[in-house]
């Protein structure tokens, strides 16, 4: 089978990536703040790229539900609603319920001491207020359950909707709200310790089921 040139391929495969993750980033920490028009000329010269990538980035962006485009209009930050944020939340509590489900058979001490490590970084994080380790500190949490199950497909349905949520951890891990999520990780860690895959993995669903106190205040 004859194969087309693979010159510059991946180039633009990552430069799409980044400009993808530049502005999702940009929208989930609040630099561009929900209903901001998103213009491509400024875009462009932030990102010092051309319009093509901008506009792939802002396409995938749509389909995420961080931005609401009106063709011949305006491209604009969507706003932080109850309803978006619930659909998301519950696709993301579905996947960490799986993984966690998947994951407690196979865990060992290791890991279980890095969940209570991550744990205790995550209590810190909140305690000084500082959203970004706390959200670190979260991800490394459940990434070690994510990283167990074995499930390939978990990581990438939760590509598609985390990001509606993380602009609500962030403003969750910004107050003593989230303070109930140092408890429900200790909770998951306790029953994955004792191989109870069932509990762990309703314990997980349950902690990001919570979000939704945030959503709505």
């Amino acid at each position: 089978m004859p194969t087309p040139p693979a010159a510059g391929i991946h180039k633009r495969s990552l430069l799409r990536d980044e400009v993808y993750e530049s502005i999702r980033d940009a929208i989930v920490d609040g630099t561009f703040a929900p209903g901001e028009r998103l213009r491509d000329p400024e875009l462009q010269a932030w990102l010092g790229v051309s319009r093509t990538p901008i506009r792939e980035a802002l396409l995938r962006l749509e389909r995420a539900g961080l931005i609401l485009s009106q063709p011949g209009r305006a491209t604009m930050v969507a706003p932080l609603t109850a309803e978006s944020t619930i659909s998301a939340q519950q696709v993301v509590a579905a996947m960490h319920e799986l993984a966690a489900r998947l994951a407690v058979p196979l865990l060992g001490p290791a890991e279980l001491a890095d969940m209570t490590d991550a744990n205790a970084r995550f209590a810190k994080a909140l305690d000084s207020n500082d959203a970004d380790a706390a959200l670190a500190a979260d991800d490394g949490f459940h990434a070690i359950l994510l990283g167990a199950c074995g499930n390939d497909m978990v990581p990438l349905v939760l590509e598609q909707a985390m990001p509606l949520l993380r602009r609500v951890e962030r403003q969750r891990f910004s107050s003593q709200a989230a303070q109930h999520s140092v408890l429900a990780h200790a909770r998951i860690i306790q029953l994955a310790a004792a191989g109870d895959a069932d509990g762990a993995a309703l314990a997980s669903r349950a902690n990001w089921l919570s979000l939704g106190a945030a959503a709505q205040g």
